[in-house]
């Protein structure tokens, strides 16, 4: 297959090292694809917010095959729009020709990155992130301690009563005062590698523990995997697990994201498992993509494969495959709960679960789901694009809030960490007229099992 698309570009001579570079990566066949039809411009939040043709799919395609083809030079103005794009893939269930846009963007960006020219300080930063912390859970854990210590020892309250905070741009102040408290103990430190079911057990399944969600929401994984369990499976937490990818694969680290699957892969399939469970939809998009991330490795590429069938979001695992449990509202006090829920881009665009979740949610007794407006578009987190354009996702949580403020909720459930800093961020920032809080869907369900978990912490 890849020497099918290599037959397919333009013979071309570019000059330019990045147009060479961009030509090798990108995908031509998915470029030529593209009808230019229009259907993905409506879908799109760029051109949403913008109305301009470069800010859409079909207009960084466009971009795209115009290097590709000789006729432009990749200047930092279609540096811009490559980076400028959410990746929130919802133009590919809009698309008829079923172009592979959130390919195309990875490659796009992994050829940037190969020419970037950054500062020094920017450089050690993301070469200590990437390389040094994400994929090494000591790291994460040391990052989680460290964090935590700061949080709980008064050094958090000193830093903004002395108005150190406002040497950050307002964008990370805002963010460093909604994050959650760290930890460095994680799901396994908390209970282990492996976790019966209750009752007889329907199937074994593991748990992808996430990086950024073993420390700064380990909480949740542990409810994961209490609710799975009362949902009729064993879960196992494989110890050698590392970081998903995502966040490498989305900056232009493509080799570094591969190196991390190849490291999931093995250690999944050590584990004997029939499922691989995800609650976050970010890490989930890519984990079931690995069949695609190394299709072009001849040691992984059947394992990848083996690897990205059995990824399914917790929601859908325990809706298709589970024995769902009962949920009920246990606070008398309430007279109305109502809860609405933000989809994550990447569980319903990429992962095709945006059913399983609100199925659940409207099992709650004593609760009433509202439909958000717009719930299916992007909030304006798509992982650390709130830190690097914060502008428009600003005016992206502007729109969500709005709508959100119109549910009258008590609680904005989401089945994704980034989502659900993003939703904590626009509760502090537009303060709803009534009393609103942000939940991630896992932590909403547990708290409300009508039979209690007779392991609960």
């Amino acid at each position: 297959m890849a020497d099918q698309q290599v037959m397919n570009k333009p013979n071309m001579e570019h000059s330019n090292p990045l147009a060479k570079t961009l030509l090798n990566k990108l995908d031509y066949d998915q470029l030529t694809n593209c009808m230019r039809c229009g259907f993905c411009l409506p879908a799109c939040p760029t051109f949403k917010e913008t109305g301009i043709e470069a800010e859409s799919p079909r207009g960084r395609i466009a971009l795209m095959k115009a290097v590709a083809d000789g006729l432009m030079d990749p200047d930092e103005v279609f540096q811009e729009q490559m980076n400028h794009c959410l990746g929130c893939r919802a133009c590919e269930p809009a698309c008829p020709a079923d172009v592979k846009y959130g390919q195309l963007i990875e490659q796009a960006r992994d050829a940037i990155e190969d020419h970037a020219e950054h500062s020094a300080p920017v450089k050690g930063l993301r070469n200590m992130m990437f390389k040094h912390v994400f994929p090494k859970q000591s790291s994460m854990k040391w990052m989680g301690g460290a964090l935590g210590l700061y949080q709980k020892s008064g050094l958090q309250r000193i830093a903004r009563g002395t108005g150190i905070m406002r040497l950050f741009p307002e964008h990370l102040r805002e963010m460093e005062a909604i994050l959650p408290e760290a930890t460095s103990k994680g799901v396994i430190e908390r209970i282990g590698t492996y976790y019966p079911a209750k009752g007889k057990a329907i199937a074994r399944v593991a748990l992808f523990r996430g990086c950024i969600m073993d420390v700064m929401f380990a909480g949740t994984n542990v409810n994961t995997v209490k609710l799975l369990s009362q949902s009729g499976f064993d879960v196992v937490i494989p110890k050698e697990q590392a970081c998903c990818g995502a966040l490498h694969a989305h900056s232009g680290e493509m080799d570094q994201a591969r190196a991390m699957a190849r490291t999931n892969i093995d250690a999944f399939q050590a584990a004997g498992i029939d499922y691989i469970a995800t609650n976050a939809g970010g890490c989930g998009a890519l984990l079931i993509e690995y069949d695609h991330l190394l299709h072009e490795d001849n040691e992984y590429r059947e394992k990848a494969a083996w690897f990205a069938e059995r990824v399914i979001d917790v929601s859908k695992l325990i809706v298709e495959q589970g024995r769902v449990p009962e949920f009920a509202e246990r606070d008398n006090n309430i007279q109305e709960h109502r809860i609405t829920y933000q989809d994550s881009c990447h569980l319903r665009n990429v992962m095709k679960s945006s059913s399983a979740p609100r199925q659940l949610m409207k099992q709650v007794e004593g609760a009433t789901f509202v439909e958000m407006k717009d719930s299916d578009r992007c909030c304006g987190s798509a992982g650390i694009y709130n830190v690097t354009q914060p502008e428009m996702a600003g005016q992206l949580l502007e729109h969500k809030m709005e709508h959100a403020a119109k549910t009258s909720a008590s609680y904005m459930l989401t089945s994704n960490p980034g989502c659900l800093l993003q939703m904590k961020l626009g509760i502090e920032k537009h303060k709803p007229p009534f009393k609103m809080e942000a939940m991630h869907i896992v932590d909403y369900l547990y708290e409300r099992l009508t039979e209690d978990d007779s392991d609960s912490e």
